[in-house]
């Protein structure tokens, strides 16, 4: 432990020193970016480098793998159409190249050197001093990059990112970016390259590459299991943990990606939106001589989630979600929260207004997101960017399948996820790749993580989901009348005329899209929209709110809802709060409405009684 303290020291001491004086400036989000799987000795890469766009695709042609330098500034994490990377450049960029000098601390010599991108959209290749490192396909997911043999600790280096992207292609996700040069009804401002931190890390060649926690409330147990870089007889993991007092269990095994470790706890104190407790995880990894080689920090919740007779249970009870749609845009950063802290107050202001989670919407959210989501009790739907991908064309699958297997992967710990939803509103899906499509991406969700449901098409488009989901943006009777149940008939649904969707067979019943009323000033009105007509009064929206959610309350079969939408996002003018963040309403009273339905379902009902015929 002596040892790895001086190497983290030393390797901090000399990262100041070969940043300059950028590293007394204010480094954009200089918080560590993977705080379920923290280490102490890194370098955060963000900050000034240099770019230059190449819409003729001919940069490769033209040696800039090899450039030490291009003409123009960035600031990273921030992608070049937002106004916080100082470029604002608003068009379609099917191509564009970063550069920024690399200092590898000379502490830490005889470690690996991972570099780490939080998310670069689209296409990704990385090269250093002109040769090429790596690939990397995907809109949201992260990945990591060996560049051990590419560096010498103690000198200077040059990193080249090339970027492709092609979003009208319709061969890779895009979630919300508009594919015409303006934003328009529900798309909005592209995003291109990277727009997550960047940073960098040694590693032993036998430490963690990655670890997997279930929390089994039942047996009151915590699972872990390790993967490592690298395995040497001898090697031993130890994984402690604390309940921020004491230490409530340990055990130390022999290093072995096959290792099952077994925590008991007794009496856990388990995780909720009303008690979000985290345990505190080390992990420590020694030689056979006691060295440490690396040392992980992270963290739990015991909470069990679980689908049965068409409820959802948190913790073995029957919980209702009152969630909203969170599009994870902001006005300066577009896809990039502008601090760390404007994460939080996102999820603090929607707790705020009566909300006890948020289905993530078309964007996989960064790791410090669910961070927050675990701290403040939060749950969460993680979702992918799947708009814009030919749902029937096979290349587009296959990319897609490959980037979602990466999301699940990295975020399958966070105790705030409670559902994924690889897809949204699948409309022109054909019989044939998408099926096969849905059946594989069901499976692939579950071989990763069997421990959360899969809702597999937001909205419909059902092909085999754990989770009933349909839109409805009706007001009044309409809505009323949607969500109410018919004994011996299927129930409302969005899509009717494909004879190859599955049919409706008790799984618990959610509106994971209603509401989207309009506040909008008349100025804007020409400019702006909601779903349905524009509500003219402050009382009236307050009326047709409450009505909306009582119709709702009124039918047991529903058992959870997702209201559009947290904020405004640009010309899309439906959500609780302005853009900028600022509240419309009067939040004391919008709570009141929204918590007319509590979280904890106390007398569950016979939800079958849809099967019978009257």
């Amino acid at each position: 432990m002596r040892n790895l303290l001086k190497q983290t020291l030393l390797a901090g001491l000399f990262a100041l020193a070969a940043m300059g004086s950028e590293a007394w400036a204010d480094v954009p989000r200089p918080e560590y970016p993977r705080p379920q799987f923290q280490r102490t000795d890194w370098v955060n890469l963000n900050g000034t480098w240099t770019f230059t766009f190449d819409f003729g695709r001919t940069g490769s042609d033209r040696g800039w793998q090899d450039s030490k330098g291009f003409d123009q500034k960035i600031t990273v994490p921030f992608c070049p159409e937002s106004k916080l990377s100082g470029v604002g450049y608003t068009d379609f960029i099917s191509s564009l190249w970063y550069h920024r000098a690399l200092n590898v601390p000379e502490a830490w010599k005889g470690r690996r050197i991972m570099l780490n991108f939080g998310a670069v959209d689209y296409e990704s290749h990385i090269y250093i001093d002109g040769k090429l490192v790596g690939r990397h396909y995907g809109t949201g997911s992260s990945f990591s990059l060996d560049i051990t043999d590419f560096v010498q600790p103690g000198k200077q280096a040059n990193l080249v990112v090339r970027v492709l992207d092609d979003l009208r292609g319709g061969r890779q996700p895009g979630g919300k970016q508009s594919i015409g040069l303006y934003s328009a009804g529900c798309n909005y401002t592209r995003t291109t390259g990277i727009w997550q931190t960047v940073w960098m890390e040694p590693v032993s060649a036998q430490g963690l590459q990655r670890v997997v926690t279930i929390s089994d409330v039942d047996q009151s147990q915590l699972v872990v299991r390790p993967q490592f870089y690298g395995l040497a007889n001898g090697n031993t993991l130890t994984v402690e943990m604390s309940d921020g007092k004491k230490v409530v269990a340990s055990r130390t095994v022999q290093a072995a990606d096959e290792a099952t470790i077994v925590l008991p706890v007794k009496k856990p104190r388990l995780w909720s939106p009303e008690d979000p407790f985290l345990y505190d995880l080390r992990f420590t990894v020694k030689d056979a001589q006691g060295n440490v080689l690396d040392e992980v920090s992270s963290y739990a919740g015991m909470r069990k989630v679980h689908l049965a007779g068409g409820y959802f249970y948190l913790n073995n009870k029957p919980y209702f979600q009152r969630l909203v749609l969170d599009q994870g845009f902001y006005p300066d950063g577009i896809w990039t929260a502008p601090t760390d802290e404007a994460l939080k107050h996102d999820i603090e202001m929607s707790i705020a207004v009566g909300f006890n989670g948020a289905r993530l919407h078309q964007k996989v959210f960064e790791e410090r997101y669910y961070y927050w989501a675990d701290k403040l009790g939060y749950l969460t739907w993680g979702e992918e960017a799947s708009w814009g991908l030919d749902v029937n064309n096979e290349l587009a699958v296959r990319n897609f399948l490959s980037e979602w297997t990466d999301v699940v992967v990295r975020d399958r710990n966070h105790p705030s996820i409670v559902t994924w939803t690889p897809f949204n509103e699948t409309w022109g899906a054909r019989d044939g790749v998408y099926v096969r499509l849905m059946k594989d991406v069901y499976d692939l969700t579950k071989a990763i993580d069997p421990t959360r449901p899969v809702n597999d098409s937001s909205g419909d488009g059902h092909i085999k989901t754990d989770i009933w989901s349909v839109h409805d943006y009706s007001r009044g009777p309409d809505l009323r009348k949607n969500m109410t149940f018919k004994s011996g008939e299927e129930p409302y649904r969005n899509v009717r005329d494909q004879k190859f969707l599955a049919n409706y067979a008790g799984q618990p019943y959610m509106l994971d899209e209603f509401g989207g009323l309009p506040w909008i000033p008349e100025s804007e009105r020409e400019t702006s929209w909601g779903y349905g007509a524009n509500i003219d009064s402050i009382e009236d929206f307050y009326k047709i709110l409450e009505d909306e959610v009582d119709a709702i309350r009124e039918s047991p079969h529903v058992v959870a809802f997702c209201y559009t939408q947290i904020t405004d996002v640009e010309q899309e003018k439906n959500g609780i709060y302005y853009y900028d963040r600022r509240p419309k309403f009067d939040t004391a009273r919008i709570k009141a409405i929204f918590e007319k339905i509590p979280s904890i379902i106390e007398n569950p009902v016979d939800l079958s009684d849809w099967k019978k015929k009257e």
